[in-house]
């Protein structure tokens, strides 16, 4: 199938209905609860402050969030006139760059509270209401499940504006697991990812997004792939070889902005003595050799990667080793299988602040034997952003088909700030390849049979 929207097999049964609203119902509440502990931990300067030109003010997350579940919940789903239409243009993320944001009208921190509250109170008799067969909206409660995404979305950006806030620490969460077996930098080694076609993307998950869409062969020819990603014990390796002094190892682009940026270690970073230390949601620590490098740009990984004469994998590759099962011939929803994901899968939801030790999550391991392919960190691929053959934007050209191009890399696996509704083998995110204030990591690939390909 390659219709954009999302896929009803079959009309759902009553039971089947009730379920899908029930999903819905709890992905929406769980992004309420975590939007509200990211911005009710801080005062009003807290929240109204810009804490980096790279991001928004707190209070305007906020209420974007709000103004996002107004326009697609109460107008375009529910045909209601909707809670404050007249703020969308102070909230449309595509007016005013986050730069430009801290000029614009926005609501003070309580009246932004008391706006989402309003409009969850009335997106919830949407969600009671919905009709069945009112549309590609209401298909598999896909608008409710865009919505979540959305909102856990902004989350993982707030807590990525968390860290880059200065000041003393406001969240806390219990470490990761550690893996059965020691994690050191050394942790990992490759696996083989056999030649072959394998089925990309998706026609038929309800919640997938367009870009996500449509499902295709893609026939990857044979690679090694890290089995974790790239440690910071091993990147702290290519830092001590000079790999920040060495132009051979960049791209042209890459070179010109290590230079005009200074650039010689991760961000947050810092050198004292003959210790490497980080900053992490407000507490100084000495970077722990066995975790996944962190905050690097597509840059510095495509860097690493040439120097260990490797190379970063295709965004096909990646989702190959992930998803392909070579015993049923079929692509999973998720390395381990079709279950949602546990706490003992992956790293995800912010029940931690950082990745776990490489190694880590043995029962979430892909059919190829890799491991931490979901959470922790995203993955920077060697893929430009672009559609699937077959995509049509929906519901609106602004989600993905604006960001098409040379310009934006694709992301994969999620991160630790990522929840599960928000991640899954399919899911693509994408961004600048000199971004580093996300958390954002990398594994490395090689060919062994012939030319790398899947690029998109």
């Amino acid at each position: 199938m390659s219709d954009h929207t999302p896929a009803r097999v079959t009309t759902r049964t009553l039971r089947e209905q009730e379920q899908g609203r029930e999903r819905a119902y709890a992905a929406l509440e769980r992004a309420r609860r975590r939007t509200l502990a990211l911005t009710d931990c801080l005062d009003e300067a807290g929240l109204t402050a810009q804490h980096s030109r790279l991001m928004s003010p707190l209070a305007w997350d906020l209420a974007h969030i709000g103004n996002q579940e107004d326009l697609w919940l109460l107008r375009e789903a529910g045909g209601r006139p909707g809670v404050r239409p007249e703020l969308d243009a102070v909230y449309d993320a595509f007016r005013t760059p986050r730069a430009d944001r801290p000029a614009l009208p926005m609501l003070p921190p309580d009246a932004a509270r008391a706006y989402v509250a309003e409009v969850r109170e009335q997106a919830m008799e949407v969600l009671a209401a919905a009709p069945e067969d009112a549309g590609p909206l209401f298909e598999g409660d896909f608008v409710f499940g865009m919505v979540a995404q959305h909102e856990q979305q902004h989350d993982e950006t707030m807590l990525a504006t968390h860290q880059l806030r200065r000041g003393p620490a406001v969240l806390d969460a219990p470490d990761p697991p550690a893996p059965r077996s020691r994690g050191t930098e050394e942790a990992g080694g490759e696996v083989p990812v056999p030649a072959g076609p394998f089925i990309m993307g998706t026609s038929t998950d309800p919640w997938a997004l367009d870009n996500e869409r449509p499902a295709h062969t893609v026939d990857v020819p044979a690679f090694e792939l890290d089995v974790t990603p790239v440690t910071n014990g091993a990147y702290q390796r290519f830092i001590e070889d000079g790999g920040y002094q060495e132009e051979r190892w960049w791209h042209p682009e890459g070179w010109a902005y290590v230079q005009q940026a200074e650039l010689s270690a991760p961000l947050f970073w810092r050198r004292e003595g003959g210790n490497w230390l980080r900053r992490r949601f407000g507490y100084t620590e000495r970077v722990p050799p066995g975790e996944p490098v962190l905050h690097v740009s597509w840059y510095e990984a495509d860097a690493y990667a040439r120097w260990a004469g490797r190379r970063l994998p295709t965004e096909a590759e990646w989702e190959k080793a992930a998803r392909y099962d070579p015993a049923t011939g079929r692509s999973r929803r998720y390395p381990w299988g079709e279950a949602e994901p546990e706490a003992g899968h992956a790293n995800l939801g912010q029940r931690h602040l950082r990745p776990a030790p490489a190694g880590a999550y043995p029962a979430g391991a892909a059919p190829c034997g890799a491991r931490q392919l979901m959470g922790d960190v995203w993955e920077w691929t060697s893929t430009d952003f672009t559609g699937y053959p077959g995509f049509t934007a929906f519901p609106y050209r602004e989600y993905s088909e604006v960001f098409f191009g040379p310009g934006h890399k694709v992301l994969r696996g999620g991160s630790f700030g990522t929840d599960p509704v928000a991640c899954r083998a399919t899911f693509r995110n994408w961004d600048l390849p000199v971004r580093r204030q996300i958390f954002a990591g990398f594994r490395t690939a090689r060919s062994t049979g012939g030319d790398a390909g899947g690029a998109h």
